[in-house]
């Protein structure tokens, strides 16, 4: 057992089992079985809604019958990210987990701490016998990494209490009280294949070893972007150089920020040597661009044998000019907040398609009406080069309440035990309480967890001191709350 020896024991239990258990985004019938037999082992009422949420409750303690209610939340799904040279395959294989010093990493892959971490603090609620609380309900969603699929189903009535406490933040000794509304922008190219001359050669330009991460809580630290980092040679060097693309591609998930993008280019043969000299001087750019933000960051290129086809010339020179206009990163902070971003957009991924290009994009705002500024933004630099546009995934943003009773209660208790006063605060990226709060308007919520790094990329490590705190951090609260 890889976590015998690390307290408590009631939470890394669980979380081992969770890491053994495949469960990527849409896919969660395993964890969710998992779920319902750990239920019925423990002789507690469960129930399945229609979009595949779980719901296990609990009765109160002796002499807790009258404290006020408590649901304790998380999502099942995990981001399933890995490097190139791992060999995974999420549908069905375990998450190879090891501890470095204070923290749980994964071997290549995402570790999926977010939030498998946040299950495994329920599940130890659920199983204790010596934790004082009130009623209690346990919901775990679906597909919250892929468009809150199971928030946006969560019906009337499914759920009875009325506080709520999210487990899916990733910064121990903050207190989340209000999330920003997304929306994402998707664009499609149509393109035609044209034939090459047989003068010409064929080489793969790859991005690689960029951290990534998540496309909201670490928009703000100026990552690279695979995907503009490429197209911006690219752009420099087509018309000089002749460049023809027959491939293109990078990134992978609308949440996170793309670690990786290749593309295969042609060429007159006479001018490869060129295209090699300027990329690896390109390298050396780039490189000094990002010196301590990227450290690790790679640019490669491989000979290849040459395609059949490449993409029309006046597509590719639209693409290139769409993703180079195309915005990406923070555009506004907040004036209410201070150090808190208040509107971001992210180029999350390009992809050939079933014959198209489709481009995938991400907006966040804590301002309905700048988060609808942004996607138009996004929109307007696709569709002045010709492509087809969608918006589609829209959530809404928590609007912080800093004065309920649950708020004001969650800061003493934390002073209290350990001392300091926690960071109360909004967070970027999206949780799924929004939409909780548009379904059971009189909810009283908070959200809060262990420190996560990296998440949404194999870089994603869980640190183990914090999730002792913030293990004793919940039960407290639990103790506390009347």
């Amino acid at each position: 057992m890889l976590f015998n020896n690390i307290e408590p024991q009631a939470i890394w239990n669980y979380f081992e089992d969770i890491l053994r258990i495949p469960r990527p985004s849409d896919s969660e019938q395993k964890i969710r079985q998992y779920l319902l037999d750990f239920a019925s082992k423990h002789n507690l009422d469960c129930k399945v809604d229609d979009t595949g949420n779980v719901l296990i409750s609990k009765a109160p303690t002796a002499g807790r019958e009258q404290s006020s209610g408590v649901i304790l939340q998380s999502h099942m799904d995990m981001v399933c990210e890995k490097n190139k040279d791992c060999e995974i395959d999420f549908m069905n294989d375990p998450i190879s987990a090891y501890i470095d010093g204070n923290w749980v990493k994964a071997k290549g892959t995402t570790l999926g701490a977010d939030d498998g971490i946040g299950i495994a603090a329920q599940l130890a609620v659920l199983s204790s016998s010596d934790i004082s609380h009130g009623p209690i309900e346990c919901l775990f969603t679906v597909a919250e990494e892929t468009g809150l699929s199971g928030a946006f189903g969560l019906k009337d009535g499914f759920l009875t209490n009325k506080i709520l406490l999210n487990l899916d933040s990733e910064d121990e000794g903050e207190i989340f009280i209000g999330c920003s509304g997304g929306i994402d922008t998707t664009a499609w190219f149509d393109y035609q294949n044209d034939l090459l001359p047989d003068d010409y050669s064929s080489v793969e330009l790859r991005v690689s070893g960029l951290k990534g991460g998540h496309s909201g809580d670490e928009i703000h630290k100026g990552l690279g972007n695979s995907i503009k980092i490429l197209n911006r040679f690219l752009w420099d060097q087509a018309d000089e150089l002749e460049l023809r693309i027959s491939h293109f591609e990078g990134g992978n998930l609308r949440n996170a920020i793309p670690r990786e993008a290749a593309c295969i280019v042609t060429l007159p043969a006479e001018n490869e040597k060129t295209l090699i000299e300027r990329f690896e001087a390109f390298e050396k750019i780039t490189r000094n661009e990002l010196p301590h933000t990227e450290p690790d960051l790679a640019l490669s290129h491989t000979k290849t044998s040459l395609p059949a086809e490449v993409i029309d010339i006046d597509t590719q020179s639209n693409m290139l000019n769409a993703l180079y206009a195309c915005p990406h990163g923070v555009l506004a902070w907040s004036q209410s907040m201070d150090n808190m971003v208040e509107t971001s957009t992210n180029l999350a991924a390009l992809k050939f398609v079933d014959g198209r290009i489709k481009v995938t994009t991400s907006q966040r705002s804590s301002l309905e009406s700048a988060k609808n500024n942004m996607a138009s933004m996004v929109e307007s630099a696709f569709l002045l080069a010709g492509a087809e546009t969608k918006r589609s995934g829209r959530y809404p943003g928590w609007n912080p309440n800093p004065n309920s009773a649950l708020v004001r209660l969650s800061e003493k208790v934390y002073e209290d035990i350990f001392g300091n006063k926690p960071i109360v605060r909004a967070i970027h990226a999206g949780l799924e309480c929004g939409l909780f709060l548009e379904k059971y308007p009189d909810l009283d919520m908070i959200s809060f967890g262990p420190t996560i790094r990296g998440a949404h990329s194999p870089d994603e490590r869980l640190d183990i001191d914090s999730t002792q705190k913030f293990w004793k951090y919940l039960i407290e609260l639990l103790e506390q709350i009347q």
